[in-house]
């Protein structure tokens, strides 16, 4: 981007445009996690701000991907993890996002099928050749997904506590998506509720409220599964954690992705949400 266009990497900052491409740019992912070998996203942290600063255009799509499962087999369990809840949360925000459409709903769909299904197997069984094979394409998947329907209050939320607090992006994610789910599910319940039977959580014939609840709880338990700290747990000063709350909400705003949610939070809510994610 830089080397076509010069300047400061802020100056492309969401919403700003990226008039040129750049080079030829081939991708090789090394986790089953972001997806970034098909995007148009890239995340770059402003270390004078402290900002995870979002910067998209059609320009950052890599010119060819290699995507190769073995590359993924030395993952640590934690990694792992993390790496895989970020392209769950891929496929389920690009689902539920205002921008959703019929392309994205196929990609995102069969991503979290795979990924809710094979996850728990990478976690405990790393060499488990089937299970990372799975992942890896689904964490593909799930990128072409989010490239095209775009992210929401998740992802939002979940770039100032990597930025501020140095929490691993997919970790991040982790800890805020079963709140988000929470506070999202009343715009757009059918959504949501595809979603949990789609992944097996709940029956094909649950009313959407049971499939919803149903959601929540097991995300909730997902994350005791895969061992997913609070921010407390992680060690974070909570006088700190309290004392930036209004900033992360701010930047969390700003960055876009949280107008992609089918409920819209105000500032005031995503602190709130900041507020209960703390102890988990």
């Amino acid at each position: 981007m830089l080397a076509a266009n010069g300047g400061r990497v802020r100056d492309y900052k969401v919403p700003n445009l990226i008039p040129a491409a750049g080079p030829t740019h081939v991708a090789i992912p090394t986790t089953a996690g972001t997806g970034s070998e098909v995007t148009r996203f890239t995340v770059i942290t402003d270390v004078d701000s402290g900002e995870k600063m979002l910067i998209a255009g059609s320009a950052l799509v890599p010119t060819a991907a290699v995507v190769d499962y073995e590359l993924s087999l030395t993952m640590p369990p934690r990694l792992t993890a993390d790496t895989g809840t970020d392209s769950l949360t891929h496929a389920i925000e690009a689902y539920i996002s205002r921008r959703a459409n019929a392309f994205t709903d196929a990609f995102a769909l069969t991503a979290m099928k795979t990924i809710w299904r094979e996850l728990p197997t990478c976690f405990r069984d790393p060499g488990n050749l089937q299970a990372r094979e799975a992942m890896m394409l689904a964490a593909t998947q799930a990128g072409i997904a989010f490239s095209n329907a775009s992210v929401a209050l998740v992802h939002g939320m979940s770039r100032p506590l990597g930025a501020h607090f140095h929490i691993p992006h997919g970790l991040s994610n982790a800890m805020l998506l079963p709140a988000v789910t929470q506070f999202s599910t009343e715009a757009a319940m059918e959504r949501y509720a595809e979603c949990a039977r789609t992944m097996g959580i709940a029956r094909a014939d649950d009313s959407d409220e049971n499939a919803v609840a149903e959601l929540i709880d097991a995300l909730y338990e997902r994350n005791a599964e895969l061992q997913v700290p609070s921010p407390k747990q992680f060690g974070i000063d909570e006088e700190r954690y309290i004392a930036l709350i209004p900033t992360m909400a701010a930047q969390a705003l700003a960055s876009g992705s949280p107008q992609n949610n089918p409920r819209i939070p105000t500032v005031e809510e995503i602190e709130m949400i900041y507020g209960q994610v703390w102890q988990g």
